[in-house]
């Protein structure tokens, strides 16, 4: 499965849950948040994970829990 698909695939499992998945913009690969997501309660807009931000790894393995 590609990196977008599954990336999608999340998205709309966190959308189902109630949460947002955020992706990180920095595009400087030395950076300390490069690559990483959060998952954010849509209704509060605050964070449910790390604020280091954690992979995709962790976010399918947090909403599958």
């Amino acid at each position: 499965m590609s990196h977008k698909v599954r990336e999608n695939r999340l998205r709309r499992m966190a959308e189902r849950q109630g949460l947002t998945l955020v992706k990180s913009r920095r595009r400087d690969p030395r950076a300390v948040d490069y690559g990483k997501y959060w998952l954010a309660q849509t209704s509060t807009n605050t964070l449910e994970t790390s604020e280091q931000g954690i992979t995709l790894d962790e976010i399918e393995a947090y909403l599958t829990r």
